[in-house]
C-alpha cells in the first residue's frame, strides 16, 4: 500500500526495471516448504524476464511480483538517464552481497520510442451507433488511439468499416476481448509497429481568466506547446469570445 501511495505522489511518466532476480532453492512458508520462485510468484512473473542468480534464497516475493506486474512498463538495462534522486530499501536477510533494492528517479533522453500493436478488423454489419460506442469504450479503457476508416469489402460492397485499435503489447489480450465482445467481427489482425514521439508533460498555469493547462512536448530538436482546448473553450464561453480570441488573450498573459 505504501508503494502505491508513493508512486501516486511521484506522478512519473513511466517505470522501468531490470530483469528480476528471483533466486533458487526452497522457502518455508505457511503452506509448507515450496520451491523458489514460490507458485504465486511464478504465476505473477509470467511474461516478465527473470533469472535465478548465483545466490540461494527467495529474492522476489508475491507482493513484489504483483507490484512489478502492475507498474513496470518495460524491462531493460538502465537507459540514458539524468539522475535526480536515489533510494534504497534493505532486506533483513544477510547474503554474501548487499541485500537491497535501489530505485532511481530521473529524466530519460527526450526521444520517446516504443513498440505498439495495431489490432484491426473489418466491419460491415454494425450500425454507426454501435461502432461509435465500441470506439468510445476502447478509448475509455486505455487504448493509445482508436479510429475507423471507410473500406470496400468483398463482392465490391461499399460502406465497410476498418476499425483500428492501437495498444501496448501487454494490453493485447484485454483489448482483443473487448473488440470481440463489442463488435460483430469474427477475426482480428495484429500488426507490430515502432512508434516515435516527443516527450510530453502538462503544466498547470494560473491566469486572470482561470486555470489553464498547457501541453508541452520536446525532442528531436523540436519544442511545442498547446493550450488545453477544454480550458480555452470554457473561458471563451464565459467571456463571449471566439475560441481563437480566447487563445490569443491567454497567450498574452502567459
Amino acid at each position: 500500500m505504501a508503494v502505491c501511495y508513493l508512486l501516486n505522489e511521484l506522478q512519473v511518466d513511466q517505470i522501468l526495471a531490470s530483469p528480476v532476480r528471483v533466486g533458487y532453492g526452497h522457502v518455508k512458508c505457511a503452506h509448507g516448504i515450496l520451491p523458489v520462485p514460490a507458485p504465486a510468484t511464478a504465476y505473477l512473473m509470467k511474461e516478465i524476464p527473470m533469472y535465478a542468480g548465483d545466490l540461494e534464497g527467495e529474492f522476489c516475493t508475491p507482493t513484489g511480483a504483483a507490484l512489478l506486474k502492475h507498474f513496470v512498463k518495460k524491462y531493460e538495462q538502465m537507459p540514458v538517464l539524468q539522475m535526480e534522486e536515489i533510494g534504497y530499501g534493505f532486506g533483513k536477510r544477510e547474503y554474501e552481497r548487499l541485500n537491497c533494492v535501489r530505485a532511481i528517479l530521473g529524466e530519460t533522453q527526450d526521444k520517446v520510442e516504443e513498440e505498439i500493436l495495431e489490432l484491426c478488423c473489418n466491419l460491415d454489419d454494425m450500425t454507426s451507433e454501435e461502432i461509435g460506442y465500441a470506439t468510445e469504450l476502447l478509448i475509455k479503457e486505455g487504448a493509445l488511439d482508436v479510429y475507423t476508416s471507410s473500406i470496400q469489402m468483398k463482392k465490391n460492397r461499399p460502406g465497410g468499416i476498418l476499425l483500428t485499435c492501437m495498444c501496448r503489447a501487454e494490453q493485447k489480450e484485454y483489448f482483443l476481448q473487448l473488440i470481440f465482445k463489442h463488435t460483430s467481427t469474427l477475426g482480428v489482425r495484429e500488426y507490430f509497429c515502432r512508434r516515435y514521439g516527443l516527450k510530453r508533460k502538462i503544466d498547470e498555469v494560473q491566469t486572470e481568466y482561470g486555470t489553464v493547462h498547457v501541453k508541452r512536448a520536446s525532442g528531436y530538436g523540436v519544442v511545442k506547446e498547446k493550450l488545453e482546448y477544454d480550458d480555452v473553450s470554457k473561458i471563451a464561453e464565459e467571456h463571449s469570445w471566439s475560441v481563437a480570441e480566447a487563445r490569443n488573450r491567454i497567450y498574452g498573459k502567459l
